[in-house]
Protein backbone atom coordinates (compact mmCIF):
# COMPACT_ATOMS: atom_id res chain seq x y z
CA UNK A 1 0.00 0.00 0.00
CA UNK A 2 1.00 3.59 -0.84
CA UNK A 3 2.27 5.65 1.74
CA UNK A 4 0.62 8.98 0.74
CA UNK A 5 1.66 11.19 2.74
CA UNK A 6 5.58 9.93 2.71
CA UNK A 7 5.42 10.11 -1.43
CA UNK A 8 4.08 13.40 -1.32
CA UNK A 9 6.86 14.50 1.16
CA UNK A 10 9.17 13.17 -1.12
CA UNK A 11 7.92 14.99 -4.10
CA UNK A 12 8.03 18.28 -1.90
CA UNK A 13 11.15 17.99 -1.21
CA UNK A 14 12.20 17.61 -4.89
CA UNK A 15 10.82 20.45 -5.83
CA UNK A 16 12.31 22.37 -3.13
CA UNK A 17 15.34 21.33 -3.83
CA UNK A 18 15.74 20.80 -7.40
CA UNK A 19 16.69 17.38 -7.17
CA UNK A 20 15.43 14.09 -8.88
CA UNK A 21 14.05 11.28 -6.96
CA UNK A 22 13.54 7.69 -8.24
CA UNK A 23 10.36 6.29 -9.00
CA UNK A 24 8.11 4.91 -6.41
CA UNK A 25 9.22 1.31 -5.58
CA UNK A 26 5.16 -0.01 -4.93
CA UNK A 27 2.53 -0.13 -7.43
CA UNK A 28 -0.38 2.26 -6.79
CA UNK A 29 -3.16 3.22 -8.71
CA UNK A 30 -4.75 6.87 -9.83
CA UNK A 31 -6.93 7.14 -7.20
CA UNK A 32 -4.16 7.15 -4.61
CA UNK A 33 -2.10 8.94 -7.04
CA UNK A 34 -4.29 11.53 -6.83
CA UNK A 35 -4.35 11.88 -3.08
CA UNK A 36 -0.60 12.08 -2.60
CA UNK A 37 -1.38 15.33 -5.42
CA UNK A 38 -3.74 16.61 -3.13
CA UNK A 39 -1.06 16.40 -0.14
CA UNK A 40 1.97 17.79 -2.35
CA UNK A 41 -0.49 20.64 -2.53
CA UNK A 42 -1.59 21.01 0.69
CA UNK A 43 1.96 20.75 1.45
CA UNK A 44 3.08 24.23 -0.99
CA UNK A 45 -0.55 26.05 0.83
CA UNK A 46 0.72 25.35 4.12
CA UNK A 47 3.65 27.60 3.54
CA UNK A 48 1.43 30.72 2.08
CA UNK A 49 1.24 29.44 -1.75
CA UNK A 50 -1.50 29.77 -3.54
CA UNK A 51 -3.99 28.18 -6.34
CA UNK A 52 -3.60 29.89 -9.43
CA UNK A 53 -6.13 27.28 -11.63
CA UNK A 54 -5.92 24.31 -12.89
CA UNK A 55 -4.23 22.08 -15.82
CA UNK A 56 -5.01 19.37 -18.16
CA UNK A 57 -2.43 17.11 -19.06
CA UNK A 58 -1.69 14.88 -21.92
CA UNK A 59 -4.89 15.97 -23.85
CA UNK A 60 -3.08 15.58 -27.47
CA UNK A 61 -2.34 12.62 -28.84
CA UNK A 62 0.99 13.60 -29.64
CA UNK A 63 1.98 14.56 -25.89
CA UNK A 64 0.44 11.08 -24.81
CA UNK A 65 2.65 9.67 -27.47
CA UNK A 66 5.86 11.32 -25.96
CA UNK A 67 5.85 10.15 -22.73
CA UNK A 68 3.84 6.70 -22.98
CA UNK A 69 0.74 7.48 -20.82
CA UNK A 70 -2.79 7.09 -22.33
CA UNK A 71 -5.40 9.15 -20.60
CA UNK A 72 -6.00 12.70 -19.76
CA UNK A 73 -4.61 13.97 -16.39
CA UNK A 74 -5.67 16.96 -13.85
CA UNK A 75 -3.51 19.19 -12.04
CA UNK A 76 -3.18 22.32 -10.31
CA UNK A 77 -1.73 25.55 -10.72
CA UNK A 78 0.34 26.97 -8.03
CA UNK A 79 0.76 30.93 -7.71
CA UNK A 80 3.84 31.19 -7.15
CA UNK A 81 4.98 29.77 -10.48
CA UNK A 82 3.60 32.49 -12.77
CA UNK A 83 6.01 33.80 -15.19
CA UNK A 84 5.62 37.08 -16.55
CA UNK A 85 5.01 37.60 -20.25
CA UNK A 86 8.06 39.10 -21.58
CA UNK A 87 10.27 38.85 -18.07
CA UNK A 88 12.99 35.93 -17.07
CA UNK A 89 12.17 32.94 -15.84
CA UNK A 90 14.57 31.23 -12.91
CA UNK A 91 15.97 28.33 -13.28
CA UNK A 92 17.55 27.58 -10.69
CA UNK A 93 15.00 24.94 -8.91
CA UNK A 94 14.17 23.08 -11.78
CA UNK A 95 15.36 19.75 -12.63
CA UNK A 96 14.96 18.75 -16.41
CA UNK A 97 12.62 21.65 -17.68
CA UNK A 98 10.98 21.58 -21.09
CA UNK A 99 8.32 24.27 -22.43
CA UNK A 100 5.22 23.70 -24.59
CA UNK A 101 2.31 26.24 -26.03
CA UNK A 102 -0.71 26.48 -24.38
CA UNK A 103 -4.50 27.80 -24.76
CA UNK A 104 -4.87 29.34 -21.40
CA UNK A 105 -8.86 30.07 -20.22
CA UNK A 106 -9.73 32.51 -18.15
CA UNK A 107 -12.91 30.83 -15.50
CA UNK A 108 -15.52 32.97 -15.44
CA UNK A 109 -17.89 31.21 -13.09
CA UNK A 110 -18.41 28.23 -10.61
CA UNK A 111 -18.02 25.04 -12.05
CA UNK A 112 -18.86 22.13 -10.21
CA UNK A 113 -19.68 19.92 -12.96
CA UNK A 114 -19.56 19.02 -16.85
CA UNK A 115 -22.66 20.84 -17.45
CA UNK A 116 -21.81 24.04 -16.03
CA UNK A 117 -19.09 24.36 -18.56
CA UNK A 118 -21.43 25.06 -20.93
CA UNK A 119 -22.58 27.85 -19.79
CA UNK A 120 -22.15 30.78 -22.09
CA UNK A 121 -20.07 33.16 -18.84
CA UNK A 122 -17.73 29.75 -18.17
CA UNK A 123 -15.62 31.22 -19.93
CA UNK A 124 -14.49 34.74 -19.05
CA UNK A 125 -11.09 35.27 -21.70
CA UNK A 126 -8.97 33.53 -23.69
CA UNK A 127 -4.93 34.02 -23.87
CA UNK A 128 -1.89 32.09 -25.49
CA UNK A 129 0.00 30.95 -22.99
CA UNK A 130 3.36 28.52 -22.23
CA UNK A 131 3.78 25.88 -19.55
CA UNK A 132 6.91 24.45 -18.44
CA UNK A 133 7.11 21.06 -17.38
CA UNK A 134 9.64 19.53 -14.98
CA UNK A 135 9.31 15.92 -14.06
CA UNK A 136 10.66 14.79 -10.37
CA UNK A 137 11.71 12.26 -11.36
CA UNK A 138 14.55 10.72 -12.85
CA UNK A 139 15.33 10.94 -16.63
CA UNK A 140 12.21 12.19 -16.36
CA UNK A 141 10.17 8.41 -16.39
CA UNK A 142 7.28 7.61 -15.08
CA UNK A 143 3.85 5.64 -15.28
CA UNK A 144 0.22 7.28 -15.42
CA UNK A 145 -0.34 7.31 -11.20
CA UNK A 146 3.98 8.72 -11.08
CA UNK A 147 3.02 11.72 -12.77
CA UNK A 148 -0.32 12.29 -11.55
CA UNK A 149 0.92 12.32 -8.09
CA UNK A 150 3.45 14.75 -9.29
CA UNK A 151 0.84 17.29 -9.96
CA UNK A 152 1.49 16.89 -14.02
CA UNK A 153 5.21 17.71 -13.52
CA UNK A 154 3.74 21.24 -13.08
CA UNK A 155 6.77 23.85 -12.93
CA UNK A 156 5.72 27.43 -14.49
CA UNK A 157 3.53 29.35 -16.72
CA UNK A 158 3.21 32.17 -18.60
CA UNK A 159 0.58 34.06 -20.04
CA UNK A 160 -0.05 36.49 -22.72
CA UNK A 161 -2.93 39.19 -23.28
CA UNK A 162 -6.30 37.94 -22.31
CA UNK A 163 -8.91 38.25 -25.02
CA UNK A 164 -12.74 37.88 -24.93
CA UNK A 165 -13.27 33.88 -25.63
CA UNK A 166 -14.89 33.34 -29.43
CA UNK A 167 -15.69 29.80 -29.55
CA UNK A 168 -15.98 29.72 -32.72
CA UNK A 169 -12.52 29.99 -33.24
CA UNK A 170 -11.01 27.06 -32.16
CA UNK A 171 -8.95 25.12 -34.69
CA UNK A 172 -5.60 27.85 -34.49
CA UNK A 173 -2.41 27.75 -35.80
CA UNK A 174 0.33 27.19 -32.95
CA UNK A 175 4.27 28.28 -33.50
CA UNK A 176 6.79 27.54 -30.41
CA UNK A 177 9.67 28.85 -31.08
CA UNK A 178 13.34 28.90 -29.18
CA UNK A 179 16.02 31.80 -29.69
CA UNK A 180 14.13 32.84 -32.99
CA UNK A 181 14.21 29.25 -34.60
CA UNK A 182 10.62 27.21 -34.87
CA UNK A 183 10.99 24.33 -33.18
CA UNK A 184 7.21 23.16 -32.75
CA UNK A 185 4.18 23.79 -35.07
CA UNK A 186 0.72 22.54 -34.72
CA UNK A 187 -2.94 23.86 -33.96
CA UNK A 188 -5.18 23.91 -31.08
CA UNK A 189 -7.11 21.48 -32.22
CA UNK A 190 -4.63 18.88 -31.46
CA UNK A 191 -6.26 19.61 -27.84
CA UNK A 192 -8.71 16.72 -27.48
CA UNK A 193 -9.62 16.93 -30.83
CA UNK A 194 -11.28 20.49 -29.89
CA UNK A 195 -9.73 22.44 -27.08
CA UNK A 196 -13.71 23.77 -26.23
CA UNK A 197 -14.08 20.52 -24.81
CA UNK A 198 -11.32 21.31 -22.12
CA UNK A 199 -13.23 23.00 -19.69
CA UNK A 200 -16.00 20.07 -19.28
CA UNK A 201 -13.01 17.25 -19.49
CA UNK A 202 -11.26 19.76 -16.30
CA UNK A 203 -14.90 19.64 -14.26
CA UNK A 204 -15.25 15.68 -15.18
CA UNK A 205 -11.75 15.06 -13.46
CA UNK A 206 -12.49 17.81 -10.72
CA UNK A 207 -16.14 16.31 -9.60
CA UNK A 208 -14.27 13.07 -9.14
CA UNK A 209 -11.45 14.18 -7.13
CA UNK A 210 -13.99 16.11 -5.26
CA UNK A 211 -12.93 19.57 -5.85
CA UNK A 212 -14.75 22.55 -8.09
CA UNK A 213 -13.56 24.65 -10.16
CA UNK A 214 -13.53 28.89 -8.95
CA UNK A 215 -14.35 31.94 -10.90
CA UNK A 216 -11.13 33.82 -11.47
CA UNK A 217 -9.17 30.60 -11.62
CA UNK A 218 -7.34 29.31 -14.81
CA UNK A 219 -7.10 26.75 -16.86
CA UNK A 220 -4.35 25.16 -19.07
CA UNK A 221 -6.06 23.19 -21.21
CA UNK A 222 -3.26 21.56 -22.81
CA UNK A 223 -0.25 21.43 -25.23
CA UNK A 224 -1.08 21.85 -28.80
CA UNK A 225 2.81 20.17 -29.49
CA UNK A 226 5.36 18.15 -27.70
CA UNK A 227 7.56 19.68 -25.11
CA UNK A 228 10.99 20.84 -25.88
CA UNK A 229 13.90 20.65 -23.44
CA UNK A 230 14.84 24.55 -21.88
CA UNK A 231 17.95 25.65 -21.66
CA UNK A 232 19.59 28.37 -19.55
CA UNK A 233 19.38 31.83 -21.49
CA UNK A 234 16.85 30.36 -24.09
CA UNK A 235 14.70 32.80 -25.22
CA UNK A 236 10.64 31.02 -25.79
CA UNK A 237 8.00 32.35 -27.58
CA UNK A 238 4.34 30.90 -28.36
CA UNK A 239 2.01 32.31 -31.00
CA UNK A 240 -1.31 31.02 -31.42
CA UNK A 241 -3.09 32.36 -34.66
CA UNK A 242 -5.54 35.02 -33.66
CA UNK A 243 -4.63 35.30 -30.13
CA UNK A 244 -1.40 36.49 -30.54
CA UNK A 245 1.80 35.54 -28.43
CA UNK A 246 3.34 35.57 -25.26
CA UNK A 247 6.91 34.96 -24.42
CA UNK A 248 10.02 35.02 -21.43
CA UNK A 249 13.55 34.24 -21.29
CA UNK A 250 15.31 31.49 -19.12
CA UNK A 251 17.87 32.84 -16.74
CA UNK A 252 22.08 31.87 -16.61
CA UNK A 253 23.39 30.39 -13.40
CA UNK A 254 23.85 33.70 -11.11
CA UNK A 255 21.88 36.13 -13.64
CA UNK A 256 19.38 38.12 -11.95
CA UNK A 257 15.84 38.24 -13.75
Amino acid sequence: MTDIHKLAAVLDEAVRTGRAVPRPEQDYDVADAYRVQEELIRLRLSRGDRLAGVKLGFTSEGKRRQMGVHDIIFGRVPESSAIGDGSYADLSGYIHPRVEPEVVYLIGRRVASPADAFAPDAIAAVAPGIEVIDSRYEDFRFSLPDVIADNTSAAGYAVGQWRPYDPSRWNLGVVLEIDGRVVQVGSTGAILGDPRRALAEAARLAERIGTVLEPGWILLAGAATPAEPLAPGARVRAEIQHLGSVSFTASVPGEKS
